[in-house]
Protein backbone atom coordinates (compact mmCIF):
# COMPACT_ATOMS: atom_id res chain seq x y z
CA UNK A 1 0.00 0.00 0.00
CA UNK A 2 1.50 3.22 -1.15
CA UNK A 3 0.65 6.04 1.52
CA UNK A 4 -1.52 9.07 0.04
CA UNK A 5 -1.10 11.64 2.91
CA UNK A 6 0.83 11.76 6.32
CA UNK A 7 -1.27 9.62 8.48
CA UNK A 8 -0.73 7.48 11.68
CA UNK A 9 0.08 3.75 11.19
CA UNK A 10 -2.65 2.32 13.02
CA UNK A 11 -5.10 4.19 10.66
CA UNK A 12 -3.54 3.31 7.54
CA UNK A 13 -3.33 -0.46 8.75
CA UNK A 14 -7.28 -0.56 10.00
CA UNK A 15 -8.23 0.21 6.41
CA UNK A 16 -5.66 -2.01 4.81
CA UNK A 17 -6.88 -4.86 6.83
CA UNK A 18 -10.71 -3.75 7.86
CA UNK A 19 -11.95 -7.10 8.47
CA UNK A 20 -8.90 -7.53 11.52
CA UNK A 21 -9.38 -6.20 15.04
CA UNK A 22 -7.05 -3.74 16.08
CA UNK A 23 -5.70 -6.15 18.76
CA UNK A 24 -5.13 -8.33 16.36
CA UNK A 25 -3.53 -5.65 14.04
CA UNK A 26 -1.31 -5.14 16.89
CA UNK A 27 -0.56 -8.25 16.97
CA UNK A 28 1.15 -8.02 13.65
CA UNK A 29 2.98 -4.60 14.72
CA UNK A 30 4.23 -7.35 17.96
CA UNK A 31 5.38 -9.87 15.40
CA UNK A 32 7.21 -7.74 13.42
CA UNK A 33 4.83 -8.23 10.59
CA UNK A 34 4.00 -4.66 9.43
CA UNK A 35 7.21 -3.06 7.28
CA UNK A 36 7.43 0.70 6.24
CA UNK A 37 9.63 1.33 2.82
CA UNK A 38 10.60 -2.66 4.02
CA UNK A 39 11.98 -1.63 7.67
CA UNK A 40 10.13 -3.50 10.30
CA UNK A 41 8.02 -1.20 12.44
CA UNK A 42 6.62 -1.62 16.01
CA UNK A 43 5.04 1.73 16.95
CA UNK A 44 1.44 1.56 15.97
CA UNK A 45 1.05 5.92 16.71
CA UNK A 46 4.25 6.19 13.69
CA UNK A 47 3.54 8.73 11.30
CA UNK A 48 3.85 7.48 7.95
CA UNK A 49 4.56 10.35 5.33
CA UNK A 50 2.71 10.11 2.06
CA UNK A 51 4.91 8.35 -0.95
CA UNK A 52 6.12 5.25 1.64
CA UNK A 53 4.68 2.33 1.15
CA UNK A 54 3.33 -0.29 3.62
CA UNK A 55 3.38 -4.11 3.54
CA UNK A 56 2.44 -7.03 5.89
CA UNK A 57 4.79 -9.96 5.45
CA UNK A 58 4.20 -13.30 6.43
CA UNK A 59 4.77 -15.10 9.65
CA UNK A 60 7.06 -17.25 8.95
CA UNK A 61 9.15 -14.17 7.18
CA UNK A 62 8.98 -12.40 10.20
CA UNK A 63 10.42 -15.06 12.29
CA UNK A 64 13.30 -15.73 9.58
CA UNK A 65 14.25 -11.81 10.24
CA UNK A 66 13.55 -11.24 13.93
CA UNK A 67 14.27 -14.11 15.29
CA UNK A 68 13.09 -14.82 18.81
CA UNK A 69 15.44 -14.39 21.84
CA UNK A 70 17.87 -17.42 23.04
CA UNK A 71 17.08 -18.23 26.54
CA UNK A 72 18.71 -15.80 28.71
CA UNK A 73 21.27 -16.61 31.40
CA UNK A 74 21.26 -13.21 33.71
CA UNK A 75 21.83 -12.83 37.00
CA UNK A 76 19.41 -10.38 38.39
CA UNK A 77 20.95 -10.42 41.68
CA UNK A 78 21.15 -6.25 42.06
CA UNK A 79 17.67 -5.82 40.41
CA UNK A 80 14.31 -6.53 41.23
CA UNK A 81 12.99 -6.75 38.11
CA UNK A 82 8.94 -6.65 38.50
CA UNK A 83 8.57 -6.84 34.45
CA UNK A 84 10.84 -7.23 31.06
CA UNK A 85 9.60 -7.40 27.63
CA UNK A 86 11.41 -5.91 24.36
CA UNK A 87 10.62 -2.54 25.00
CA UNK A 88 10.81 -2.20 28.57
CA UNK A 89 12.69 -2.98 31.80
CA UNK A 90 10.46 -2.43 34.76
CA UNK A 91 12.67 -2.69 38.11
CA UNK A 92 11.87 -1.83 42.12
CA UNK A 93 14.97 0.83 43.12
CA UNK A 94 16.01 -0.09 46.81
CA UNK A 95 16.65 2.75 48.88
CA UNK A 96 19.99 4.80 49.34
CA UNK A 97 20.73 3.95 45.32
CA UNK A 98 20.98 6.65 42.82
CA UNK A 99 18.50 6.29 39.88
CA UNK A 100 22.13 7.57 37.69
CA UNK A 101 25.10 9.07 37.77
CA UNK A 102 25.84 12.70 39.25
CA UNK A 103 28.80 14.65 37.71
CA UNK A 104 30.96 12.68 40.43
CA UNK A 105 30.20 9.55 37.76
CA UNK A 106 29.10 6.74 40.78
CA UNK A 107 29.59 3.39 39.57
CA UNK A 108 26.73 1.90 41.19
CA UNK A 109 23.70 3.21 39.97
CA UNK A 110 20.10 1.69 39.27
CA UNK A 111 20.62 2.78 35.89
CA UNK A 112 24.62 0.86 35.91
CA UNK A 113 22.45 -2.49 37.27
CA UNK A 114 20.56 -2.44 34.22
CA UNK A 115 22.63 -1.72 31.05
CA UNK A 116 25.20 -4.56 33.10
CA UNK A 117 21.80 -6.94 33.28
CA UNK A 118 20.53 -6.36 29.36
CA UNK A 119 24.38 -6.44 28.62
CA UNK A 120 24.58 -10.04 29.76
CA UNK A 121 22.95 -11.09 26.12
CA UNK A 122 23.83 -8.46 23.82
CA UNK A 123 27.02 -6.77 24.46
CA UNK A 124 25.42 -3.62 22.57
CA UNK A 125 22.35 -3.71 24.22
CA UNK A 126 21.54 -0.47 26.54
CA UNK A 127 18.56 0.84 28.96
CA UNK A 128 17.53 4.50 28.66
CA UNK A 129 16.49 6.21 32.03
CA UNK A 130 12.79 7.69 31.77
CA UNK A 131 12.51 9.16 34.83
CA UNK A 132 14.42 9.14 38.57
CA UNK A 133 13.46 8.36 42.26
CA UNK A 134 15.64 10.54 44.76
CA UNK A 135 18.01 8.32 46.44
CA UNK A 136 16.67 7.95 49.72
CA UNK A 137 13.55 7.04 48.04
CA UNK A 138 12.73 3.44 47.05
CA UNK A 139 10.40 1.92 44.54
CA UNK A 140 8.61 1.37 40.30
CA UNK A 141 10.55 2.50 37.79
CA UNK A 142 10.61 2.20 33.76
CA UNK A 143 13.87 1.84 31.67
CA UNK A 144 13.06 2.00 28.23
CA UNK A 145 15.18 -0.59 25.73
CA UNK A 146 15.30 1.61 22.61
CA UNK A 147 15.23 5.88 22.04
CA UNK A 148 11.65 5.57 20.72
CA UNK A 149 9.92 4.05 23.38
CA UNK A 150 11.89 6.35 25.80
CA UNK A 151 10.54 9.61 23.98
CA UNK A 152 6.84 8.19 23.92
CA UNK A 153 6.94 7.46 27.60
CA UNK A 154 8.43 10.98 28.27
CA UNK A 155 5.48 12.45 26.51
CA UNK A 156 3.57 10.70 28.44
CA UNK A 157 5.03 12.20 31.71
CA UNK A 158 5.19 15.50 30.42
CA UNK A 159 1.71 15.60 29.42
CA UNK A 160 0.99 13.91 33.28
CA UNK A 161 -1.01 11.03 31.59
CA UNK A 162 1.02 8.86 34.01
CA UNK A 163 -0.25 7.59 37.16
CA UNK A 164 2.23 7.68 40.24
CA UNK A 165 0.96 6.55 43.27
CA UNK A 166 3.38 6.43 46.16
CA UNK A 167 2.99 5.36 49.99
CA UNK A 168 4.45 7.12 52.75
CA UNK A 169 4.42 6.50 56.67
CA UNK A 170 4.98 10.00 58.12
CA UNK A 171 4.51 10.84 62.22
CA UNK A 172 1.22 11.72 63.30
CA UNK A 173 -2.10 12.27 61.35
CA UNK A 174 -3.12 14.88 58.89
CA UNK A 175 -6.11 16.95 60.33
CA UNK A 176 -8.22 16.11 57.25
CA UNK A 177 -8.43 12.59 55.80
CA UNK A 178 -7.45 13.54 52.27
CA UNK A 179 -6.30 16.69 50.17
CA UNK A 180 -4.46 18.14 47.81
CA UNK A 181 -1.32 20.04 48.51
CA UNK A 182 -0.09 22.82 45.51
CA UNK A 183 2.49 24.45 46.11
CA UNK A 184 5.89 25.85 44.28
CA UNK A 185 9.21 25.06 44.93
CA UNK A 186 12.67 26.39 44.62
CA UNK A 187 16.33 24.39 44.37
CA UNK A 188 19.37 26.26 45.27
CA UNK A 189 23.23 25.46 43.93
CA UNK A 190 23.52 23.23 47.17
CA UNK A 191 20.23 21.26 46.06
CA UNK A 192 18.12 22.20 49.02
CA UNK A 193 14.59 22.42 48.12
CA UNK A 194 12.66 25.27 49.64
CA UNK A 195 8.88 26.47 49.10
CA UNK A 196 8.98 29.44 47.16
CA UNK A 197 6.65 32.26 45.66
CA UNK A 198 5.16 31.50 41.78
CA UNK A 199 6.23 34.92 40.90
CA UNK A 200 9.91 33.47 41.27
CA UNK A 201 11.08 32.51 37.76
CA UNK A 202 13.06 29.45 38.70
CA UNK A 203 10.18 28.05 40.85
CA UNK A 204 8.18 24.81 39.75
CA UNK A 205 4.86 24.19 40.76
CA UNK A 206 4.18 20.81 42.78
CA UNK A 207 1.02 19.21 42.82
CA UNK A 208 0.55 16.19 45.65
CA UNK A 209 -2.94 14.55 46.13
CA UNK A 210 -3.09 12.40 49.45
CA UNK A 211 -5.52 10.42 51.61
CA UNK A 212 -4.66 8.40 54.75
CA UNK A 213 -5.03 4.94 53.97
CA UNK A 214 -4.28 3.45 57.93
CA UNK A 215 -3.15 5.31 60.93
CA UNK A 216 -2.33 4.17 64.90
CA UNK A 217 -1.20 6.67 67.86
CA UNK A 218 1.81 7.51 66.42
CA UNK A 219 1.52 7.49 62.37
CA UNK A 220 -0.39 7.61 59.50
CA UNK A 221 0.20 5.82 55.83
CA UNK A 222 -0.21 7.89 53.47
CA UNK A 223 -2.08 7.21 49.68
CA UNK A 224 0.27 9.50 47.41
CA UNK A 225 -0.71 10.28 43.70
CA UNK A 226 1.46 12.97 42.34
CA UNK A 227 0.80 14.85 39.10
CA UNK A 228 3.80 17.00 38.45
CA UNK A 229 7.46 14.76 39.51
CA UNK A 230 9.60 17.82 41.10
CA UNK A 231 12.69 16.58 43.77
CA UNK A 232 11.12 16.12 47.27
CA UNK A 233 7.58 17.27 46.26
CA UNK A 234 6.28 14.73 48.43
CA UNK A 235 8.51 14.98 51.54
CA UNK A 236 7.29 19.49 51.38
CA UNK A 237 3.84 18.40 50.80
CA UNK A 238 4.02 15.82 54.01
CA UNK A 239 6.25 18.62 56.03
CA UNK A 240 3.48 21.17 55.07
CA UNK A 241 1.04 19.02 56.89
CA UNK A 242 2.94 18.92 59.92
CA UNK A 243 3.62 15.38 59.32
CA UNK A 244 6.56 14.86 58.28
CA UNK A 245 8.13 11.23 56.45
CA UNK A 246 9.77 8.91 58.75
CA UNK A 247 13.08 8.90 58.54
CA UNK A 248 13.30 12.50 56.79
CA UNK A 249 15.53 14.87 58.64
CA UNK A 250 15.66 17.12 56.40
CA UNK A 251 12.02 18.23 56.53
CA UNK A 252 11.37 17.42 60.09
CA UNK A 253 11.44 14.28 61.38
CA UNK A 254 12.83 13.44 64.46
CA UNK A 255 12.97 9.66 64.02
CA UNK A 256 15.83 7.97 62.68
CA UNK A 257 14.84 4.25 61.54
CA UNK A 258 17.58 3.99 59.14
CA UNK A 259 16.05 5.15 56.12
CA UNK A 260 13.49 7.41 54.51
CA UNK A 261 10.26 5.49 55.01
CA UNK A 262 8.73 7.28 51.10
CA UNK A 263 8.04 4.39 48.37
CA UNK A 264 6.66 4.31 44.57
CA UNK A 265 4.59 1.55 45.18
CA UNK A 266 2.78 1.44 41.54
CA UNK A 267 2.68 3.36 37.76
CA UNK A 268 0.07 3.12 35.46
CA UNK A 269 0.56 4.47 31.63
CA UNK A 270 -0.25 3.53 28.02
CA UNK A 271 2.75 0.88 26.81
CA UNK A 272 4.48 2.12 24.01
CA UNK A 273 4.60 -0.80 21.85
CA UNK A 274 0.79 -1.54 21.33
CA UNK A 275 -1.26 1.51 23.67
CA UNK A 276 -2.56 -0.71 25.92
CA UNK A 277 -3.30 0.18 29.45
CA UNK A 278 -0.83 -1.24 31.93
CA UNK A 279 0.16 -1.34 35.50
CA UNK A 280 2.90 -2.47 37.61
CA UNK A 281 3.45 -2.50 41.53
CA UNK A 282 6.15 -3.00 43.84
CA UNK A 283 5.35 -4.52 47.35
CA UNK A 284 5.81 -1.54 50.00
CA UNK A 285 8.87 -2.63 51.90
CA UNK A 286 8.19 -0.92 55.26
CA UNK A 287 5.15 -2.50 55.28
CA UNK A 288 3.51 -6.07 56.97
CA UNK A 289 0.45 -7.19 56.11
Amino acid sequence: MKVEKNTPLLELLSVMFENSSRRKIRKMLTDGRILVDGVVVHKAQLEVEAGQIIEMVSKSRALEDNPPPRAKKKSARKLKIIHEDDHLLVVSKPEGLLSVATDRMEPDTLHSRCINYVREEDSSAWCHIVHRLDRETSGIMILAKGKWQKEALQEQFVNRSIQRTYHALVQGKPEKNQGTSTMYLLEDRNLRVNKSKKSIKAAKEAITHWRVEDFDDYHSLIHIVIETGRRHQIRMAMRELGCPVVGDEKHGSDEEPGRLFLHASSLEFIHPENEDPVRFESPIPFITK
